[in-house]
């Protein structure tokens, strides 16, 4: 008997995964097949052992507004915009800065589309349509000072998931699952759910969440919001659970002998992988389950489970954080409200603003909140100053804008920094994309210096060599 076949007696299925999987990651279902290869060096670096320091959470759930809400009708109030409503914009704001679409046009101020009210114990300033984010304004940290890089929709997302303007670099959660690996034994580690209505709806790229030069089981995992979240995942007619599974085995233990003759991290993934779309085929129905929810659950949602709907995609995310899902990223596209700004704002807000609090209240409530960091915001702001015929639009704008923050190791009612009396520019604590990430992984444990993959001769890092934590809002 020859050696391989030797090999194929003496071992089972369930003992030859368990030694092939360990600290395995997983990539998407509808990639098993997938046949490129990074050529990484290596997986987790030699010098990263474990957490760094204490965590503070377990998981991340990103709530990305895409196309740019207004800083300016959220969490922003500036009254000096009311005052000067229609009137010229200030040429020391604006004179050689870079603008979008208003370039060579008149500029004048926009004022606030909506009354501002204080929320909470904090006196928190909210936009009046986000009542239901007013209600747990002394649960969450806003931060009025971020700036960004990029102007316009593709490259800011790139910014803002990856840290670097180059697209092909390792988004955000692929570092974090890089890390940390996954919570879950039949669930992606990263998944994706995106939504839209509320306005123009930009285009939201696969690569936004792609694994970059990491090894391809970091890479995330787009679910389906409306119907199955995964197509095709029953078995076809004929074929049975237990079949199935000698099937897996089968591919496995070739890849597993394929294994010991080259050193590829890819050849392991797909070890992962098949393994993974085994065990999601009975995950997936109990995730989509979502008759387990009582009423008053989807109440404070406000959501018919599995329309495709933001709030849906709320729900769903707090089931997988349940199921040990390590990042989660929810974009709802529908903010780029170049004109007809009230209308548009009024319908987007009104999709987002109940299901955002529910979230954050629905973890409190069962006790996930402070093991789970939230991360609510755009890829920039919008400007001051109007746009459109009708100046009933505003402008993308990079050099300030707002996200809030809450969850485990943040201080709520928080406020941390500003921009100038019309909202232009992040003055006081300018926060960096970077910081961001930096703060991100430090309440996962990570030290963002440290966290790093030899690619092309270099040690790269999510936050590049930039970056740092904002203690003012850890608690």
């Amino acid at each position: 008997m020859s050696s391989f076949s030797n090999y194929l007696a003496e071992i089972n299925r369930r003992s030859f995964l368990k030694k092939s999987l360990s600290s395995l990651g997983v990539v998407a279902l509808g990639d098993l097949l997938s046949t490129d290869s990074i050529g990484s060096q290596g997986d987790i670096p030699a010098s990263f052992e474990g957490l760094h320091h204490p965590a503070k959470v377990k998981r991340i759930i990103h709530l990305c507004m895409a196309g740019g809400p207004s800083h300016l009708e959220t969490f922003d109030y500036k009254p000096a915009l009311e005052k000067g409503h229609g009137e010229a914009m200030p040429e020391s704001f604006t004179a050689g800065e870079q603008i979008a679409q208003l370039q060579g046009t008149e500029l004048k101020v926009k004022g606030p589309t909506f009354p501002f009210s204080r929320y909470g114990k904090s006196g928190m300033e909210i936009s009046d349509r986000f009542p239901h984010i007013g209600g747990i304004a002394d649960d969450i940290a806003v931060i009025r000072s971020m700036y960004t890089e990029q102007i316009n929709h593709d490259p800011a997302h790139t910014f803002m998931n990856t840290g670097s303007i180059i697209p092909g670099r390792p988004s955000m959660g692929a570092w974090t699952h890089y890390g940390l690996g996954s919570l879950s034994n039949d669930l992606p580690g990263y998944v994706v759910l995106t939504s839209e209505g509320g306005g123009q709806a930009q285009p939201i790229s696969a690569r936004q969440w792609h694994n970059g030069f990491l090894p391809s089981k970091h890479q995330g995992v787009e679910l389906q919001s409306k119907g199955d979240p995964v197509y095709y995942v029953g078995n076809p007619d004929g074929i049975s659970r237990d079949s199935q599974g000698d099937l897996v085995e089968t591919i496995n233990t070739l890849n597993g002998h394929l294994a010991t003759n080259r050193h590829d991290p890819e050849i392991a993934t797909r070890i992962a992988q098949y393994e993974l779309a085994y065990q999601m085929q009975a995950s997936v129905p109990d995730l989509a389950d979502f008759s387990q929810e009582p009423q008053h659950v989807l109440d404070l949602y406000g959501c018919e489970p599995g329309d495709g709907s933001y709030a849906s995609n709320c729900l769903m995310a707090r089931r997988l954080a349940e199921r040990g899902v390590r990042f989660i990223q929810l974009y709802h596209r529908g903010w780029d409200h170049h004109s007809n700004l009230e209308k548009n704002f009024i319908s987007t807000s009104s999709l987002t603003d109940q299901p955002t609090a529910a979230l954050i209240k629905d973890l409190k409530m069962r006790g996930m909140l402070d093991e789970t960091l939230i991360i609510w915001g755009g890829e920039f702001g919008r400007t001051p100053m109007s746009q459109g015929n009708a100046g009933d639009g505003r402008d993308h704008h990079i050099k300030g804008f707002s996200i809030f923050l809450a969850g485990g190791g943040i201080k709520g009612g928080t406020v941390y920094g500003s921009t100038d009396e019309f909202g232009y520019a992040a003055e006081e604590n300018p926060t960096a994309v970077h910081d961001l990430h930096a703060t991100m992984l430090h309440l996962l444990g990570i030290d963002h210096k440290r966290l790093t993959y030899k690619f092309q001769g270099r040690d790269f890092r999510l936050t590049d060599v930039h970056g740092h934590v904002i203690e003012k809002i850890l608690s």
